[in-house]
């Protein structure tokens, strides 16, 4: 987190943090397998807002978490991790400096520095030189500007290979908050500005022409995904963490990466990440002696699948009739459609095993790895 986090928000990870660190742990790991096998066994990552890094009741925090991942790789010989980790707040640089310790000690390679990310990225991107690099960039407010990540993205590290993948947060109630107060006579131009600066242009603005409207912010949202992507040649998804079912999101969580088999394994990581956010929603409410409203609202996981399993097979058959075979993680973000980190992957193989019911495809939607299925056109009679 960012400079001006405050104590409180040490004290226990919050829902939406709990969606965050499940993310994260599920996806890190198979961010360096992916990557680090190819490229010498090394992979960099980057934390540029780390703040403590573990809460006072003990939790790991997005440092603890990954430094964690790190050791068990570094243990069991498989990827060694070059950690960098930044924080502007000097009480939060000093617990963070504490905990990097512990894992230097244990023989990771890990950095702390104390300062903007900026000041930081040289030597990042210097380390990573030759290596897989993931970028997570996760402020308290209103982050890098959108002409320096493109910089960083699209020009320093522009290859396909090794590869760079970002995960960032895009603050949904700064958004809503400088959107809002645009128009009117107490608004603030020097923070329209700034909000300039990350969106990358004026064009947020056009979604608050006629003042704030409740999906205004999520249509910024989207198109900023959409103008990171185009910008950096990347596939970009942004997926909203909430502090509760039906309210707004806090802040989006944007992905970006070159690789199809990465948007695969992110969409299937987001998919368990939120039931685990549903898991500690329900465990909160019962340790508050309330009347679980997360049980009463929580989607039925089954109900979800078995409305996905058709509706991906018909987004398989429609891929099938330009009439060649493909591999569905060649057509990750197709495959899925609407429900793209709503279902893991295992329903990508229910769909092929339902389209090949449906005589839609003579594959059988057997074998491993699923992403590596290949699905064949439908037989000529």
């Amino acid at each position: 987190m960012s400079n001006g986090t405050s104590r409180e928000y040490w004290h226990a990870p919050a829902l939406p943090s709990v969606f965050k660190h499940a993310l994260l742990s599920r996806y890190i790991p198979k961010f360096g397998g992916m990557t680090g096998s190819k490229s010498g066994h090394e992979v960099v990552y980057l934390d540029g807002y780390a703040g403590e890094g573990r809460y006072e009741n003990g939790d790991p925090g997005s440092v603890d978490t990954v430094l964690r991942i790190a050791a068990d790789h570094q243990a069991k010989g498989l990827i060694r991790w070059t950690c960098f980790f930044a924080e502007r707040s000097a009480s939060s640089f000093a617990h963070l400096e504490s905990l990097v310790g512990e894992y230097c000690g244990r023989g990771v390679d890990a950095r702390a520095f104390h300062g903007d990310v900026l000041t930081l990225m040289d030597d990042v991107l210097a380390a990573a030189v030759g290596r897989p690099l993931f970028l997570f960039l996760d402020p308290c407010g209103l982050g890098l500007p959108f002409d320096t990540l493109v910089d960083i993205l699209a020009r320093r590290r522009r290859e396909t290979w090794p590869p760079t993948e970002l995960l960032l947060n895009f603050s949904m109630m700064a958004v809503r908050r400088i959107g809002g107060n645009s128009r009117s006579d107490k608004g603030n131009e020097r923070t329209s500005k700034r909000l300039d600066e990350v969106c990358g242009g004026q064009w947020w603005r056009e979604y608050f022409a006629a003042g704030y409207s409740r999906d205004a912010d999520d249509e910024v949202a989207a198109e900023y995904s959409r103008r990171l992507g185009q910008a950096t040649g990347m596939h970009t998804v942004s997926v909203p963490v909430t502090k509760a079912p039906g309210q707004k999101a806090v802040y989006n969580l944007v992905f970006g990466t070159r690789s199809n088999h990465g948007l695969w394994v992110f969409g299937d990581a987001h998919s368990r990440a939120r039931d685990t956010w549903w898991e500690g929603l329900e465990l909160r409410e019962e340790d508050d002696g309330l009347f679980s409203v997360a049980s009463m609202q929580r989607p039925d996981p089954k109900k979800i699948h078995d409305q996905a399993i058709p509706v991906m097979a018909h987004n398989i058959a429609s891929l099938l009739q330009q009439g060649r075979a493909f591999k569905l993680v060649e057509h990750t973000a197709d495959v899925f459609g609407e429900f793209y980190g709503q279902v893991p992957e295992t329903v990508a193989r229910k769909a092929v095993k339902h389209l090949r019911t449906a005589g839609g495809t003579p594959s059988d939607g057997t074998g491993s790895p699923i992403h590596n299925l290949q699905v064949l056109p439908p037989l000529r009679p």
